[in-house]
C-alpha cells in the first residue's frame, strides 16, 4: 500500500519551498515526481523522509489503534479513521470547511488522546 500523503505531493511542486496556497489538482496527485507518494513506492528521498525526534519516539512506541487513514482537520490538526468510508467523511467535511460552508470538525477523542504519526492516507 502507497502512503499517499498529500505533503508529499506538495513537497515535490514546491521544491520544499513552503505551502502550495491552494488545493492540490486532480493532475498534480498523478503527476509523478521524486516524492510524491501517490505515484512512487516508498518513502521519498530527501528532508520529507527524515523523522524527527517525535516522530521515531512514535514509531518505537506506537499508540494501539486500528486507524489507517488521516487527513487535515482544517485547524492544524488531523481527523483519523479506520475505514476507507470514514476518512471519505473526513475528506468531505474537511473540504466544507475549506469552502467556509461548515464549521471546523470536532477532533475525534482517540486523536486528541495520543498524537499517532506514520499513518496512510488515500
Amino acid at each position: 500500500m502507497r502512503l499517499q500523503s498529500d505533503p508529499t505531493i506538495i513537497y515535490g511542486l514546491t521544491g520544499g519551498k513552503g505551502a502550495l496556497g491552494r488545493p492540490i489538482l486532480r493532475s498534480e496527485i498523478d503527476q509523478a515526481t521524486p516524492y510524491n507518494t501517490y505515484v512512487i513506492d516508498g518513502l521519498p528521498p530527501g528532508p520529507i523522509a527524515n523523522p524527527g525526534r517525535a516522530s521515531l519516539e512514535a514509531a518505537a512506541n506506537p499508540a494501539r489503534t486500528k486507524e489507517l487513514y488521516f487527513v487535515a482537520d482544517g485547524t492544524g490538526g488531523h481527523a483519523f479513521a479506520d475505514s476507507y468510508a470514514e476518512h471519505q467523511k473526513n475528506v468531505t467535511r474537511l473540504r466544507a470547511f475549506e469552502h467556509g460552508t461548515a464549521p471546523p470538525p470536532d477532533p475525534a477523542p482517540a486523536a486528541a488522546a495520543a498524537p499517532k504519526t506514520g499513518a496512510a492516507k488515500r
